[in-house]
């Protein structure tokens, strides 16, 4: 196990007449690990272009642990049991960091 920073990419495709209600689902999740969670370093999700139900999310954490407690709270526990009939196909890819690198916001 590593204990240097945990990356990895989501690809999602979502039930497209359950599209909007998704996003909404998502960005709910997203602000509550990124301001709850210490751990929760980044998520950036996005839509493939031309292509709104191929969603991807960069997911950042601190490390394992932060990674395991995040699959173990609340807000994303609901957003997994509230999203499981719009979620069409899921696959998770992991990642070897090689560089990470970002501006901190102003």
């Amino acid at each position: 196990m590593s204990s240097g920073p945990l990356v990895r990419m989501a690809e999602l495709e979502i039930d497209l007449p359950q599209l909007d209600a998704y996003t909404a689902l998502l960005r709910e999740e997203i602000e509550a690990s990124v301001r709850i969670e210490p751990g929760v370093l980044m998520l950036y999700a996005m839509s493939v272009k031309g292509n709104p139900t191929n969603i991807r999310i960069l997911e950042v954490y601190a490390d394992q642990g932060a990674y395991d407690a995040h699959l173990q709270s609340s807000h994303f526990l609901k957003y997994k049991t509230l999203t499981s009939t719009m979620v069409r196909s899921l696959r998770l890819v992991e990642t070897d960091p090689i560089i990470l690198s970002a501006k901190s916001k102003v």
